[in-house]
């Protein structure tokens, strides 16, 4: 009775996969036929396109006179040019060297020319630049056996004399340590009016007239002159 009752099973369980395969096949040759039917229908479609576009370009050609197939030279070139600049000759000024009296001319400075105007306070002290009609046309000179100045940090303490070829400033000041002439040059020692020994001298004479040491001062201001 056992075994009577394990065959419907089992016809119904190979029933049940004979069907499933058959829907597998059944999907299968229908994803194969929609695709050779849509390849099919593409490549129609591609070769109606292009027998009918050939057929058109060649009744367009066919209708077409060969004369009216000429192709003009195309035009390449730029026809919005601005103007040429002028040429350096033309732009560029020469002027001669001016007189060698004018080495030092500094002109809205002009030392002759201020003396001309107002001293009603002191105006004649002011800037006074030339007018367009007394503009020099000429180049100023370096002064005689001018040099290239020190490069620095030399040049902070050092200028050539033969740059500036003038001593009033060395005499005026000499006792400020301020400038002095080393043989073919100017040294700038540094310290100016305050500091003509350098600072420490300085303090030590600050010192003599009030007391640093005790720490009862701790700030002294000196006005100098100004």
């Amino acid at each position: 009775m056992a075994a009577m009752a394990c065959i419907p099973r089992r016809l119904s369980q190979i029933t049940l996969f004979n069907t499933k395969n058959l829907t597998l096949y059944h999907i299968t040759l229908v994803v194969i036929l929609c695709t050779t039917f849509y390849l099919i229908g593409i490549w129609q479609h591609s070769v109606g396109t292009t027998f009918s576009s050939s057929s058109a370009a060649a009744a367009f050609l066919s209708s077409v006179p060969c004369s009216s197939l000429k192709t003009t030279q195309l035009d390449f070139l730029p026809h919005h040019l601005p103007p040429d600049p002028p040429s350096e000759t033309t732009r560029a000024a020469q002027f001669p060297p001016c007189d060698p009296s004018f080495s030092e001319y500094t002109p809205c400075e002009d030392v002759q020319r201020s003396l001309k105007f107002d001293r009603d306070m002191l105006i004649y002290r002011e800037r006074h630049c030339p007018e367009k009609d007394e503009l020099l046309k000429c180049r100023i000179p370096a002064p005689y056996g001018y040099k290239v100045p020190f490069r620095w940090p030399q040049g902070r303490e050092f200028a050539w004399f033969a740059n500036v070829p003038h001593k009033e400033l060395t005499v005026e000041k000499k006792n400020q340590n301020w400038i002095k002439v080393e043989g073919d040059r100017f040294r700038f020692p540094g310290g100016g009016t305050m500091f003509p020994h350098g600072a420490d001298a300085y303090i030590d004479d600050i010192d003599k007239l009030i007391s640093l040491r005790d720490g009862s001062i701790r700030t002294a201001i000196d006005t100098g002159c100004g």
